[in-house]
């Protein structure tokens, strides 16, 4: 798929807007004394190959789910839907979840190859909303480039679910927010 060229300078600057975040605001899940010293988080570069459009296989029954968090809480999903695609010769799956049937946006916490190796053992999520994920065609825009790492991956201050062996892909995804102790100056 023939991508605009800005789609990488948008990638770009929401990392960057991230990043500031992360730096400078009241919420950011950086310790505060460590903040000002804060250089930035490491992504692998933008790759449109990890962007794909997909139709959701919305499950007709949702089966509530149980999920532990890191702190040993079960939090409860509706399994919403499934996307299969193929990434390097390799048929996937990965489910979707809702925490309720109101929720718009779907949360999408996968492991995969790189998992506690360049990225976050525990796993990275995707987060998709209609409004920027879903195309006039009804497809989403599952982009691996926005893979990010749970804020508990940065913080103890932090719950968070992890992810459910059903999202745990066998491949690699080169794309999105690596892990690494954070750096500061």
């Amino acid at each position: 798929m023939k991508l605009r060229p800005e789609w990488k300078e948008r990638v770009k600057a929401e990392r960057e807007q991230k990043d500031k975040f992360f730096k400078m605001h009241f919420q950011s899940p950086l310790p505060l004394d460590k903040r000002q010293d804060f250089k930035g988080l490491n992504y692998y570069p933008p790759d449109p190959d990890y962007r794909l459009e997909l139709l959701l296989k919305e499950h007709k029954k949702k089966d509530r789910l149980k999920i532990e968090d890191t702190r040993g809480n079960e939090r409860e999903f509706l399994r919403w839907g499934e996307f299969e695609f193929r990434i390097k010769d390799t048929n996937c799956k990965l489910q979707a979840y809702k925490s309720s049937p109101e929720e718009e946006r779907l949360f999408i916490p996968f492991r995969d190859a790189t998992s506690g190796k360049e990225t976050y053992g525990a796993g990275r999520y995707l987060d998709l909303e209609i409004v920027k994920h879903q195309t006039s065609e009804g497809k989403w825009i599952l982009d691996f480039n926005e893979a990010y790492n749970p804020w508990c991956a940065y913080s103890k201050d932090y719950a968070c679910p992890f992810t459910p062996p059903e999202n745990w892909l066998k491949i690699p995804i080169y794309a999105g927010e690596k892990w690494q102790e954070l750096s500061y100056k």
